[in-house]
């Protein structure tokens, strides 16, 4: 049996500069992980199965189109794997939030079968196998802080920044991704990558201040409710950034420090006692 954690993704800056022919937006993110997520175990068995439990997986089914199980089924194909298994889902994150809780279960997947079956794949060669499920599939598979960049596929390397106190919030609300980019109007105005190389978190969160999330305008237009959550986030002490996370809906808010991170929690849970509201760090 083998067990991990596919660790929430969130996007710190995320512009999108321009959009192929074929359909896909090209990007520009910084991405980093969050010290919680789903939890995943597989174990051998004689066939393919998915058990879902945990908060939120009444969000999600195990079915054909479950992420998980595309994974799965592709790296049995790819690698000619005749085995199959039991695979356990506890779903800690909120279902279509914009922080890769799909693409994290399934890169995690590919991880974790790779070593089950013993199919010898190279973290490069799932990254490449993940991207056919969803751009974000390869960035949660690498779990670092990286620039993405491409439609997902080119991430910098060794990119280091220290920890930094975060909160995400989520007011239950799902906003698709694919409806998000339908709305979007690209922009031509260039926009410059930031330079954040041995930053420290002061310096980190000013050059986040200059970039932005250019998926917020159109994620207002189908759930107005996230400008409000970043609004609540940002009137809180301590906040130094607000935004949203991907295609949204959850929010992340910038703390200096672990108690300012803590009683802002607090404080947004007594008033949205149905809201999920989370304190973490990244780094």
């Amino acid at each position: 049996m083998l067990t991990g954690i596919a660790r929430a993704k969130i996007n710190l800056y995320l512009h999108v500069t321009g959009k192929r022919p074929d359909g896909y937006h090209l990007l520009d993110s910084l991405v980093v992980f969050a010290d919680y997520g789903d939890e995943l175990t597989v174990e051998s068995d004689s066939s393919l199965s998915l058990e879902i439990s945990g908060p939120f997986s009444a969000g999600i089914r195990a079915m054909d189109d479950n992420l998980i199980l595309k994974a799965a089924r592709l790296l049995q194909e790819k690698a000619v794997v005749k085995k199959g298994a039991k695979i356990k889902l506890v779903k800690n994150l909120p279902v279509a939030a914009g922080i890769g809780g799909g693409s994290a279960d399934a890169s995690l997947a590919l991880q974790l079968l790779n070593e089950l079956w013993g199919t010898g794949y190279s973290d490069r060669q799932l990254a490449e196998l993940g991207l056919s499920l969803g751009a974000d599939v390869p960035v949660c598979l690498y779990g670092k802080p990286t620039i993405m960049a491409g439609v997902g596929e080119l991430l910098s390397a060794g990119l280091k920044i220290p920890k930094i106190h975060i909160i995400l919030v989520n007011c239950n609300i799902l906003v698709s991704t694919a409806d998000v980019f339908r709305r979007l109007e690209i922009s031509d105005t260039p926009k410059v990558g930031l330079g954040i190389e041995g930053c420290t978190e002061v310096d980190i969160i000013s050059a986040l201040r200059t970039a932005g999330n250019d998926l917020q305008a159109p994620a207002f237009q189908i759930a107005p409710q996230i400008e409000s959550v970043i609004d609540e986030i940002a009137g809180e002490t301590e906040c130094q950034l607000a935004r949203m996370s991907g295609s949204g809906a959850t929010v992340f808010g910038l703390f200096e420090t672990s108690e300012g991170a803590r009683k802002a929690v607090q404080n947004i849970q007594s008033r949205h006692p149905d809201w999920w509201v989370l304190a973490t760090v990244i780094n």
